[in-house]
């Protein structure tokens, strides 16, 4: 018998959710069935409900969440009924040329619950990165599932499903900052931010905020930030040498995704630094760089698609820092909602008056 449970949908472009009854099957062979605690606000949710992922309607919004597994189905045994796990969007198949050559963060055929979700009508759901979350229920592949520590609060530990995750990753991973290094971070939203706390961790000691919103520049040095750029204001690329002796910094962490934004992270870069995109552009999106700045530089030209991560191995890593008090995952959580409020939340999200706003499931 399926499951009737309540859930956020877009039901087409530009058009305010709605909270409709959702029917989740039981599930199959590799899949869970996910009771979810928390679920957090993304920027893809917003990009889904305005038509810029494609334009697969209705959508399942929601996919940066954490809960406990209700059911699983039959050969699952990565989890167990009633572990607290946190839902990833790179399943990793093991099998593609990616895995076999030992680089599972690039994985070419990461999987997804077989079976659909619906609605009442039986109208089949398109779940936002292959979760959908803004649900009472959810069904995931097995794979989707990480578990991580219980003692780790769901509002937080969701977090690293998707936004933290990509910051902290863009950082870790991607850009490899080592001990000593300077970064520059231009845009300071919750993945900003979350590159700028994953600089910290990695032992850089210049990190220079770039916005044009003193309000969250003025977060950014919560999370780390020893420096700061109001970009409406002062040219970051000869701020941010300034605060280099002169030279740029090692790593220039774009978390923005506009052709003028990388622009100034590439200029804002040190000899042989590397240049890191975690930010989303849309299709559209045209790049002119000169080529002999890119000979004559040298370092790397980076995409961080989903922080490089290991879901496995970087979500308990991260929630168990968290849990020791070397990882303020929990400050990215402005405010905690219900189901109801989603359309707000875009709202305030839009607005820059949030880093997160987290849906709690039993509000």
């Amino acid at each position: 018998m399926p499951y009737e449970v309540r859930g956020v949908v877009a039901r087409g472009k530009g058009a305010p959710v709605t909270v409709e009854t959702v029917l989740v099957p039981d599930p199959g062979p590799g899949e869970a069935v996910i009771d979810v605690q928390a679920c957090g606000v993304c920027h893809t949710d917003l990009h889904y409900r305005e038509g810029g992922i494609n334009d697969e309607f209705p959508f399942l919004l929601g996919h940066e969440a954490a809960g406990t597994v209700a059911a699983v189905g039959e050969g699952v045994t990565n989890v167990a009924v009633g572990d607290f796990v946190v839902l990833n969007w790179r399943a990793v198949c093991g099998q593609c040329r990616a895995c076999l050559k030992g680089q599972l963060q690039y994985c070419f055929d990461t999987h997804n619950a077989a079976q659909k979700m619906t609605l009442a009508d039986g109208t089949e759901l398109s779940p936002a990165l292959g979760i959908g979350a803004f649900v009472e229920k959810t069904l995931v592949h097995s794979g989707q599932c990480t578990r991580v520590d219980p003692e780790t609060p769901a509002t937080a530990a969701g977090l690293l499903g998707c936004g933290v995750m990509a910051g902290v990753g863009a950082a870790i991973n991607t850009g490899a900052v080592r001990r000593g290094e300077s970064v520059a971070v231009f845009g300071c939203g919750g993945v900003g931010d979350a590159a700028i706390a994953g600089a910290k961790l990695a032992g850089a000691t210049t990190i220079v905020a770039v916005d044009v919103d003193d309000r969250k520049l003025a977060w950014a040095r919560q999370f780390g930030a020893t420096h700061t750029v109001n970009s409406r204001e002062t040219d970051p690329v000869e701020a941010i040498r300034g605060h280099t002796g002169g030279f740029g910094v090692d790593v220039a962490i774009d978390a923005v995704g506009r052709p003028e934004v990388f622009t100034q992270a590439f200029h804002a870069r040190d000899l042989a630094g590397r240049v890191v995109l975690v930010g989303v552009p849309t299709p559209d999106m045209q790049l002119t760089l000169p080529m002999i700045e890119l000979f004559g530089r040298g370092g790397a030209l980076k995409s961080s698609w989903y922080g490089d991560c290991l879901p496995s191995r970087d979500f308990p890593m991260l929630a168990d820092l968290y849990r020791q008090g070397r990882f303020p995952l929990a400050d990215f959580v402005t405010e905690t909602i219900a189901l109801d409020d989603v359309e707000k939340a875009f709202e305030k999200m839009h607005a820059g008056e949030v880093l997160r706003s987290v849906v709690v499931l039993d509000k």
